[in-house]
């Protein structure tokens, strides 16, 4: 409930302080060919005739059950800032939606960033990917399993991932020792109670698929699960010679680990910016 009445708040403002902003803001854009406000996203980019920015894709967290684009403008303004061209999207939603037609929406929204991202000043040949909580699981997902883009008919164009506080990297691991609470019985209705889903819906089972660069962020107070899934994918991919960083933020929580960047001074807009300069 905090995490929700914190996004409100946040959404709220950026109806305030995005128009008088220097970013120009092109929204509900649907990517999907179709009228359904769950497979639209908003564009952030810098006023001018600015050409060949990085691009990032950003995909929000909320369980797979909630969220929504609007609440991100100010990370959609602070990477505009940065001159990165920035592409936050809305997704189906459980009880509606798997975990499957999630991901089969965000690859749809990322070659729709590949198809018209020119038009906003963003390079198409420099597409990243972002994603937060179970917004993270999507981003590696796409990333991961080659199903996705095949079914939108393109080659994988993710030039590289940054994983922010990602949680669900293996949910075969998590859903069968986790506690059978609310949320267990939440993440059911995305991943089923079959455990042979639960392995397919997993990042982690096709990370010998991964080779494009990673930058992978987690709170030092963040859930366990969070924290060891996200070394286990930071090790695996060091193993196998992918361009990894890792860093562990100090102090921070999971809703903290994305609402700090409400502000454009936050350190991992640094760490952001030089990942993307170094991915070449």
């Amino acid at each position: 409930m905090r995490f929700k009445l914190i996004l409100m708040i946040f959404a709220f403002l950026g109806q305030i302080f995005t128009g008088s902003a220097q970013i120009r803001v092109e929204k509900n854009i649907n990517y999907a060919g179709n009228a359904d406000e769950a497979n639209t996203l908003n564009i952030y980019h810098k006023k001018g005739e600015l050409q060949n920015q990085d691009v990032i894709v950003f995909i929000h967290g909320g369980s797979w059950s909630s969220g929504k684009k609007e609440t991100y403008w100010w990370l959609g303004r602070n990477l505009a800032k940065n001159n990165i061209v920035t592409a936050v999207i809305n997704y189906p939603l459980a009880p509606n939606a798997t975990y499957k037609e999630m991901a089969l929406a965000s690859a749809k929204a990322v070659k729709w960033v590949k198809d018209s991202i020119a038009n906003y000043g963003g390079n198409p040949n420099r597409i990243f990917v972002m994603g937060h909580s179970a917004g993270g699981h999507l981003c590696e997902l796409i990333n991961a399993d080659p199903q996705f883009f095949a079914s939108v008919g393109i080659t994988n164009p993710i030039k590289g991932v940054i994983l922010d506080d990602a949680f669900g990297l293996d949910m075969d691991e998590y859903l069968t020792k986790a506690d059978k609470d609310e949320s267990y019985t939440d993440f059911l209705r995305t991943f089923s109670t079959e455990q042979k889903t639960w392995q397919l819906g997993s990042p982690l089972f096709y990370v010998k698929n991964i080779t494009n660069p990673h930058l992978i962020f987690y709170g030092s107070k963040t859930y366990e699960a969070i924290q060891i899934q996200s070394e286990r994918i930071y090790k695996t991919l060091q193993v196998q010679n992918v361009p990894v960083k890792l860093e562990i933020i100090e102090g921070k929580k999971h809703v903290g680990m994305i609402s700090q960047m409400v502000f454009g001074s936050n350190r991992l807009y640094k760490s952001i910016t030089a990942f993307l300069t170094n991915t070449r």
